[in-house]
């Protein structure tokens, strides 16, 4: 940061502290990971510099020989890693990747079925704030209310009885295995597409410690943020037959000019995800979430569904008689950021929540394993079990510092 201190301190000095905040705490929310010193270095590269409109091979601006090699890289290894004939690395986002697929298949009034958001879907799988609810007819699926999973029996019989055109699997804050073969079925029967959302699980997808969507339904589409530890961005993957009107829909239908010094940073974090060492890191987040969640019931908290297959899980605090909200910010206090979250059959404001959800991708990046994933249990039952006793949470995060200082977040 020599230079930005020096042009900008205003910036560095924010940036400094955000460094300390995430080197000095336990970052447990889901969604977030920790990219490498390469996968920086290639974001913060002279690919900023450059327009690269159309695609490897057919741009609309000169001189784009190098970012057609970074781009070609970037989709070759994406494929390799989840076998896939064709993909798409450009989308800014997973949402964006979700649109594309939207705008790919669908038109606007055609129906879109999907998850709950307050049960587990997201915003862009066809919540009424979201592009999703406004241009399409949405019908929504949630989890039984006694297992709190997906009861494929139900989706079945809703699909048949909407009729989709597009039927989405796949989560935000679900924490069990998604049967991927079983929502292709759903869809076949009613003469729907089906688009997997693994933006949270592309990581344990990718290395099969979740099964993988690629060439089981027809569109997938993922972040490569999250458990796949890259920059932050989307991709879409999908069969040849698909490719047209995917890359048709990205570009020139809803973005311009790539943004090519992310999709060089893509490139380096496929090259990472293909390595064996990355498979290790992708059982360990798994082994990490299925002891923290142990922990945690062990302290006589409520899990969501009873557990946890993934890296992600869902606590319920209602019997705490506290919100996700004030359970957040008491976690805050000790250097534990996690997010509150709605829970199944919510009642409160999603703004407020019952519920708070935990991940482990972030804290196993560091190199954190089980023995951290039980004193880190331990921590957050205590709080929330106590959220006004500033003494123990002043006594909490003396330890999250002292443990924190023990794995870097670049280990070298």
């Amino acid at each position: 940061m020599s230079y930005l201190s020096k042009t900008d301190p205003e910036i560095a000095d924010i940036i400094e502290k955000e460094r300390l905040r995430q080197t000095n705490g336990l970052e447990l929310i889901a969604s977030e990971n920790l990219v490498s010193h390469a996968v920086l270095e290639a974001m913060g590269s002279i690919m900023t510099n450059k327009y690269a409109e159309g695609y490897p091979g057919k741009r609309y601006y000169g001189g784009c020989e190098f970012h057609d090699m970074a781009e070609n890289l970037a989709r070759d290894r994406l494929k390799k890693l989840f076998g896939a004939e064709h993909a798409n690395v450009q989308p800014h986002s997973g949402t964006q990747a979700n649109m594309a697929v939207y705008f790919a298949t669908m038109s606007l009034g055609d129906t879109l079925m999907s998850m709950k958001l307050q049960q587990g879907g997201h915003l862009s799988h066809g919540s009424p704030v979201s592009f999703t609810g406004k241009f399409y007819k949405v019908a929504q699926y949630g989890v039984d209310p006694e297992t709190e999973t997906i009861d494929y029996g139900a989706v079945e019989e809703l699909a048949k009885k909407e009729k989709p055109k597009m039927l989405v699997c796949g989560a935000s804050a679900y924490p069990r295995t998604i049967d991927f073969k079983a929502f292709q079925s759903i869809a076949d029967g009613v003469g729907a597409y089906c688009m997997a959302d693994i933006a949270h699980i592309a990581g344990l997808c990718a290395t099969g410690v979740h099964p993988n969507s690629v060439g089981v339904v027809n569109f997938t589409t993922t972040t490569t943020h999250k458990t796949l530890r890259g920059p932050r961005g989307g991709a879409i993957m999908c069969n040849s037959e698909y490719a047209p009107a995917i890359d048709k829909a990205i570009f020139p239908g809803m973005q311009g000019g790539p943004l090519m010094h992310t999709i060089a940073a893509k490139a380096v974090c496929f090259e990472e995800a293909l390595k064996p060492s990355f498979k290790v890191y992708s059982q360990q987040v798994v082994k990490n979430a299925k002891v923290l969640a142990e922990t945690l019931m062990n302290n006589g908290l409520r899990l969501v569904s009873g557990g946890t297959d993934n890296h992600l899980m869902l606590l319920d605090l209602t019997a705490q008689g506290i919100t996700g909200l004030e359970a957040e910010v008491a976690l805050g206090k000790a250097g534990i950021t996690v997010n509150k979250n709605t829970i199944p059959n919510e009642t409160k404001s999603p703004f407020v929540t019952s519920g708070l959800r935990v991940g482990t991708p972030a804290v196993t990046s560091r190199g954190m394993k089980e023995a951290e994933m039980r004193n880190i249990g331990n921590w957050i039952a205590m709080i929330v079990k106590d959220v006004q006793n500033e003494t123990a949470i002043k006594d909490i995060h003396a330890k999250v510092h002292a443990m924190s200082s023990k794995f870097p977040i670049y280990p070298e």
